[in-house]
């Protein structure tokens, strides 16, 4: 078998890759050494800019199949059969830490799906929880801040952590979901996903549904205590990285099942709350899940920083029959997550093979810029229209159109009957088991305790008060005596 030449990134071969050009034995190394000077600017160049969030992540390739019919609902062709199968690349990830955090912490995960369908590649960008902190992204960047490491300190500050949630009672849904026994998956295969926002759903006749999208794990919901997870991240700070990627290579592919929660469109606005809230969830009651199909994951990236880390989300990614809807946290998203991967991927990012779509082509007027794979060629044109055959616009919306009235300017979201921010969270609460509730308590006090301003912790024991009073009661009993001891 020839022996392999080791060459440039020009192609040129490499004479010596042990020694440093110099003048004469001993001297100072030349600045003509173009292999050295290659080698060292490329490894001063190996890392990009890590995620603000969702920095440490995992990933898989897989495939969803359709197992029932929901095209009365949207006209989406990868929905459109029975059978159907789309190919898939999901990424998971922890939202606030560096990445070279744990895995096994409290925090929310993410659940980023890419389809690779026939009309181009469309994302889903969800949550291991069906809600979120905050309902306007205006707030988006201040609530990560808090979240984030102290300019001052170098580290989470549970003063921040509070204090924003003292100031933002939509909060305290999502807290109770974070703080509960589901606030650490024992492992990726083991948590369900969420779409999270609300969606718009498009037949063919033009009608409009909105949908929230539930992954359900077919392995079974497991979770670790505080110190399971403290335990565990001390012998293996990777251990949900390890979990998905060995039981990929053992052949133990991990699967989820696709329900949707369906609201015909004309329920939206006098539904009892504001159905584009993201820190409320829609009553199963209300709205029963619809099962859709399965995910499942089977193989594992060959190389995790050209697949895991250069892989970029987009919720603006849509397919026909699939929009976005009112909510306005997935209307700040549509913009921030594609402007993120233009900064730390480049405007061509959806050049690089995980982003690429596999069957749809790509046909557009987009051009140059940094890393720029598809320019065209002298015949073809960079505007539009043209007279040279160039690819010109279908006149088919993607999805049905929103009805929008009223004045512009900075408005709160529209009253509904019971639009408060607390009785999710005490409905959630009253439905732990006394287990469950102890520990939820023992979470928050561990935390809340450790805040150094008297103020602080009274506004966020009056969320919890309000969200009920038994759940007040316990975690302000809870507070005072980690605070006395």
């Amino acid at each position: 078998m020839a022996k392999r030449v080791l060459t440039t990134e020009s192609g040129a071969p490499v004479a010596d890759n042990q020694n440093s050009a110099t003048a004469g034995v001993g001297g100072p190394i030349l600045l003509q050494d173009q292999h050295l000077l290659e080698k060292l600017a490329r490894f001063n160049r190996e890392r990009i800019p890590e995620r603000v969030v969702h920095a440490r992540g995992s990933g898989a390739y897989g495939y969803f199949e359709v197992t029932d019919d929901v095209t009365g609902f949207t006209r989406a062709d990868f929905l459109s059969e029975v059978g159907k199968r789309t190919e898939t690349f999901i990424r998971f990830s922890t939202v606030a830490d560096s990445l070279g955090g744990a895995d096994a912490v409290r925090d929310p995960r993410g659940f980023a799906l890419k389809f690779y369908t026939d009309e181009g590649n469309y994302d889903l960008v969800g949550n291991n929880t069906p809600v979120f902190f905050i309902k306007d992204p205006i707030k988006f960047p201040d609530f990560i801040h808090s979240q984030k490491r102290d300019p001052f300190t170098g580290k989470q500050e549970p003063d921040n952590v509070w204090d924003f949630w003292a100031h933002a009672p939509e909060a305290t849904h999502q807290i109770t979901w974070l703080m509960g026994d589901r606030g650490i998956p024992a492992s990726y295969r083991h948590m369900n996903g969420y779409g999270s926002h609300t969606y718009q759903w498009t037949n063919a006749a033009g009608e409009a549904f909105f949908v929230k999208y539930h992954f359900k794990t077919n392995q079974g919901v497991r979770s670790l205590s505080a110190d399971q997870a403290s335990e565990l991240v001390g012998k293996d700070a990777n251990s949900h990285q390890t979990d998905l990627l060995q039981a990929i290579e053992r052949g133990i592919n991990p699967s989820w099942t696709l329900h949707v929660q369906v609201m015909p469109a004309a329920d939206a606005a006098d539904y009892r709350f504001n159905p584009f809230d993201l820190t409320k969830v829609w009553p199963h009651s209300d709205y029963p899940l619809q099962r859709v199909g399965r995910l499942v994951l089977d193989r594992n990236p060959d190389n995790v920083f050209a697949e895991v880390e250069q892989a970029a989300f987009s919720p603006n990614n849509f397919v026909p029959g699939i929009g976005p809807s009112p909510d306005k946290m997935l209307q700040g998203r549509l913009f921030a997550y594609a402007d993120a991967h233009r900064y730390r991927l480049g405007v061509n990012h959806t050049h690089l093979p995980v982003n690429a779509p596999r069957t749809a082509v790509v046909d557009n007027y987009g051009r140059d810029g940094v890393h720029a794979t598809r320019n065209g060629s002298r015949h073809d044109k960079n505007y539009e229209p043209n007279s040279y055959a160039g690819p010109a616009q279908t006149d088919a919306a993607l999805a049905a159109p929103l009805a929008i009235h009223g004045w512009t300017g900075t408005h709160e979201a529209p009253a509904h009957t019971k639009d408060d921010d607390f009785f999710q969270a005490g409905e959630l609460f009253r439905l732990m088991s006394e287990d469950e509730k102890g520990r939820l308590v023992a979470n928050i006090a561990g935390g809340l305790s450790q805040v150094t301003r008297d103020d602080v912790i009274e506004k966020n024991l009056a969320h919890f008060h309000a969200a009920d009073a038994d759940y007040g009661k316990r975690v302000e009993e809870a507070v005072r005596a980690l605070r006395e001891d």
